[in-house]
């Protein structure tokens, strides 16, 4: 599997960053393909992350080609994203992770790096890619209720031929 990794997009609500409420636990119904792996601990308040997969991040894949992303799960991290970082590494990212599906609004204001937003559905199908430029205040809504939302360095996508209609799946580390 290449390994790109993800940066991850920003929400709106306080500059380049979103609210809401923490992600639910993953259930077996939920539609999406997300994995919580078996975590084996070397000490009980010490989880090894799986195959290297540090805490409070996770692997979005699409098909070969994969981002690790921070995971903005609190209304804390959503709103603060990726503002104030200078450069996101190739394959980097930001994963925000929603209870529920609603239209998303993010900006760039404090956001120093040009980025890709996808916007996915709880199923995990990409439904909206978006460009953000860099300390840009201009409404990047989502064409249609998302769950979660991706953001990478501009181009990752198209670099990588993710499209609308592409399905993800999620793989978190420990929390």
């Amino acid at each position: 599997m290449k390994a790109t990794l993800l940066c991850v997009f920003v929400l709106l609500a306080a500059g380049c960053g979103a609210g809401g409420d923490p992600p639910p636990a993953p259930s077996p119904e939920a539609p999406a393909p997300v994995r919580q792996p078996a975590v084996a601990a070397t000490a009980p308040s010490e989880p090894r992350p799986p195959r290297g997969l540090a805490l409070g991040r996770a692997w979005v894949i699409f098909g070969a080609d994969t981002v690790e992303a921070e995971v903005a799960r609190t209304v804390q991290e959503r709103e603060k994203g990726l503002m104030d970082r200078t450069s996101v590494p190739e394959g980097t990212g930001m994963l925000f992770v929603f209870t529920d599906e609603e239209i998303r609004s993010f900006w760039m204001s404090d956001t120093y790096v040009a980025l890709d937003i996808a916007f996915l559905s709880a199923d995990l199908r990409v439904i909206d890619l978006q460009e953000g430029e860099p300390e840009s205040t201009d409404i990047h809504d989502s064409a249609a209720p998302a769950m979660y939302v991706i953001e990478v360095r501009k181009g990752w996508f198209a670099a990588n031929r993710v499209r609308v209609g592409a399905r993800a799946e999620l793989v978190f580390g420990p929390r």
